[in-house]
């Protein structure tokens, strides 16, 4: 009896421990299942809104695309082949690297997408800012403020993954801070270099960057600023006029870095009627990187056959308009000329205006616009273009004086524009 009463508590005892066993064992794959569910319903959205940027990407070039035939690519089957690739995509970069892959097929200038973590993404913002207010420019950009942290410098990627600086904007803290054209710069504050990234939150404070030059290793600390894409272009134009003298003549240099717009080309005009630009001897016109975005009038500047006008108004205000220009002038293009720059570079060389001293242009001329789409900006070419009857699209144009750039020269001599001083001076 004892031995009975003894061994009951012992097997409720024994059933008890064990439905606790069955429940601490159950309990964490509860808990992990609830923890797990938002996770991969999260996951999900991202992949589904990854999967709809790539399908929103494809249709916007099948319908749009200035070629109705896509170059004769079955675009559907172009389709299949990148989806199961955006599908896995786990990150927007590791999106638009896919949807690049698909566009790159088209063979086609004006052609790719980018994200916010590339200054060119807001640059373009700002360069369609009117056609892109009727796409959705508003939900990119609420306060209707289109900026990035930057430094001002234009740069691309070397086979290594890191960014190659190929131009220096006047006036920025990149040009204060004494980087040059042809620095590859390796890290930020330690870290690895992103464009924008790099500087995010970091405005009005001092980074440090690793650079690379001509073989060296060196340290240079800079300090970003905000930068509204448009207003830094404009101000480089302002900030790069200047005079060299050579061989006892004043050359007058300036660099217009974006022709988006008529402004660019106003300020120009502006430059050239004013000192210093108007007292120099001779020009150089410096068309080398940037943006395009120029008209073919543009060149009227240099019709010697037309006359200028001084407007004055019954408050005595006075301005130049129709500006000419007159005396010498050479233009330096490079592989980073591109779009209206190299309609301008054409018809600059083709009307023997004077020499065009670089290299090759690249070869992009087709006329594009942009669409804000996911959380990207898709660059897309609309319409083809000839110019005189000739098609410049993967051709470019060629200079009258070839001369390449010196990428492993310590102090980043210039030999372009040494080249056009030494041709305007008489050397």
């Amino acid at each position: 009896m004892k031995e009975a009463i003894n061994s009951a508590p012992s097997r409720r005892h024994f059933l008890r421990l064990a439905s606790m066993a069955a429940a601490s064992a159950m309990a964490p794959a509860a808990l992990w299942a609830e923890q797990r569910e938002p996770a991969d319903s999260t996951t999900s959205q991202a992949v589904s809104a990854r999967i709809a940027t790539f399908e929103e990407v494809w249709r916007t070039a099948r319908d749009r695309f200035y070629d109705p035939r896509l170059h004769g690519l079955d675009w559907s089957v172009v389709r299949e082949r990148y989806l199961p690739d955006a599908t896995r995509a786990s990150s927007e970069e590791a999106l638009a690297s896919v949807i690049n892959s698909m566009l790159s097929e088209l063979h086609a200038s004006h052609t790719r997408y980018y994200t916010p973590y590339e200054p060119e993404y807001y640059q373009l913002c700002d360069i369609f800012a009117g056609a892109l207010r009727r796409r959705g420019l508003e939900r990119a950009f609420p306060s209707g403020r289109i900026a990035y942290p930057g430094v001002g410098v234009l740069s691309r990627l070397d086979m290594q993954g890191h960014s190659v600086i190929t131009g220096v904007t006047e006036g920025t803290p990149a040009q204060q801070a004494g980087l040059l054209a042809g620095d590859v710069i390796v890290f930020a504050d330690g870290g690895p270099f992103q464009p924008v990234q790099s500087f995010r939150g970091k405005v009005d404070k001092e980074v440090v960057l690793g650079l690379r030059r001509a073989g060296a290793f060196m340290q240079i600390s800079v300090t970003p600023v905000d930068i509204e894409p448009n207003k830094m272009f404009l101000d480089g134009l302002k900030a790069s006029a200047r005079i060299i003298q050579a061989n006892g003549r004043s050359i007058g240099y300036v660099h217009v870095w974006s022709y988006a717009g008529s402004v660019y080309q106003r300020t120009l005009e502006h430059l050239l009627s004013q000192s210093p630009l108007k007292d120099a001897d001779a020009l150089i016109w410096d068309l080398r990187d940037g943006w395009g975005g120029a008209i073919p009038e543009y060149l009227d500047l240099f019709n010697t056959r037309a006359p200028t006008m001084q407007v004055t108004d019954r408050n005595g205000a006075s301005e130049l308009r129709n500006v000419k220009w007159r005396k010498p002038v050479a233009m330096l293009v490079n592989g980073g000329t591109r779009s209206g720059k190299e309609i301008l570079a054409y018809g600059f060389k083709k009307y023997r205006l004077g020499e065009v001293i670089g290299t090759r242009t690249e070869g992009a001329v087709l006329a594009a616009t942009a669409f804000l789409i996911g959380g990207g900006l898709l660059l897309l070419a609309v319409q083809d273009v000839h110019v005189d009857g000739e098609r410049l699209e993967g051709v470019g144009v060629a200079p009258t004086i070839e001369v390449q750039a010196d990428p492993d020269s310590m102090d980043r001599s210039d030999p372009q524009l040494n080249r056009a001083i030494a041709v305007l001076s008489g050397v």
